[in-house]
């Protein structure tokens, strides 16, 4: 894992103590009150501010005929309930670093990734979806920066590495 050495705590400090009573649901704390995150508006560094924030990248096994109806459909109905989001041709074959077939979502503030996340998380099917942010090290990004919906499949990350080396 790529840890940095920058503290998590960092600006806080000199903040109270956080309380340690238990809401009424006797799990949860009592938080104490205070402004929203700005993660709510703007994705936080390291996110290329010129870029999309998440790429969402739906797998489909080509060589499937349930599969790939369902991804075509899926593809379509996505265009049709997200018209402001990116989305990219769907491709019949494997594609980049991708090892099957699959098609793109690009999402660009964070409030878009939370209501694409939670209606793909209930109607991708059985379909797997790699889920990367976008910054300056695509490498990571697909690696360990990624969430997986579904089954991981592994990535051809050798031309991601490459990248990395180009950039230097």
């Amino acid at each position: 894992m790529s840890l940095n050495n920058t503290s998590l705590l960092l600006g806080y400090e000199n903040a109270p103590s956080l309380p340690t009573e238990l809401n009424s649901d006797g799990k949860s704390l009592v938080n104490i009150p205070g402004p929203l995150s700005s993660a709510y508006e703007t994705f936080p560094p390291p996110f290329r501010p010129n870029k999309n924030g998440f790429d969402f990248h739906i797998y489909y096994t080509q060589s499937s005929e349930t599969e790939s109806k369902y991804a075509r459909e899926l593809h379509e109905r996505i265009r049709r309930e997200f018209p402001e989001l990116r989305i990219y041709k769907f491709w019949d074959r494997p594609i980049g670093p991708h090892p099957v077939a699959m098609f793109e979502v690009n999402v660009f503030t964070p409030h878009q990734t939370g209501a694409f996340f939670s209606w793909l998380a209930v109607n991708r099917g059985n379909l797997s979806v790699l889920i990367h942010p976008n910054t300056d090290n695509a490498f990571l990004d697909h690696t360990e920066r990624a969430i997986w919906m579904g089954r991981q499949w592994p990535l051809n990350t050798e031309m991601l590495k490459k990248s990395i080396v180009e950039k230097s």
